[in-house]
């Protein structure tokens, strides 16, 4: 054995001289553990199929942390998607709504003005044949024209059913037109 050992710096620096038996075993089990550590540090190192199983375990943690996060952002876009078709939805619901309002009302306002001009053409043709002294088919028109003022709906389903073809007829023309 030499009288050298190893310093802080890497260099070698004399040793100071054991002063006695019980030091001198105290220094060379201070070496001796020191080279131990140096020794498993040699043995971690050349264990190539030990860090070859560390790094796999380390890549697997984190594909699996991946897989995680993948899986939460499709499930947010997923969610996304449903909220954006479903205020299309409801607003396709709001726009057909208000179209089917404004259809009743303009065959509501149809109806009665049909109504209206039935009743005008009936008094008229009324007025005429009361002037020609035909009494009979006055009768017949002023019984149409009553059963229409007391009965007004199934004037006003023959009218709605005759604008939904006109209104039908139109979107067929248009959509062929596009």
């Amino acid at each position: 054995m030499t009288d050298r050992t190893q310093g802080t710096d890497g260099g070698t620096a004399p040793a100071a001289g054991a002063k006695g038996p019980d030091e001198l075993r105290q220094q060379i089990e201070e070496t001796r553990s020191r080279l131990g550590d140096t020794v498993e540090e040699l043995a971690a190192k050349a264990d190539v199929k030990g860090r070859a199983k560390a790094r796999a375990a380390d890549l697997r943690d984190k594909a699996g942390a991946m897989t995680v996060q993948l899986r939460s952002t499709a499930v947010q876009a997923g969610h996304r998607v449903q909220e954006k078709v479903s205020h299309a939805g409801h607003q396709v619901q709001e726009r057909v709504s208000h179209a089917g309002h404004q259809a009743q009302e303009r065959v509501s306002h149809a109806g009665h003005q049909a109504q209206e001009r039935a009743s005008r053409a009936g008094h008229t043709v009324q007025d005429t044949a009361s002037r020609a002294g035909h009494s009979a088919p006055v009768s017949r028109v002023n019984s149409v024209v009553q059963a229409c003022r007391s009965h007004p709906r199934p004037l006003m389903i023959a009218l709605a059913a005759g604008a939904a073809l006109v209104a039908a007829g139109l979107l067929f023309r248009r959509s062929r037109d596009c």
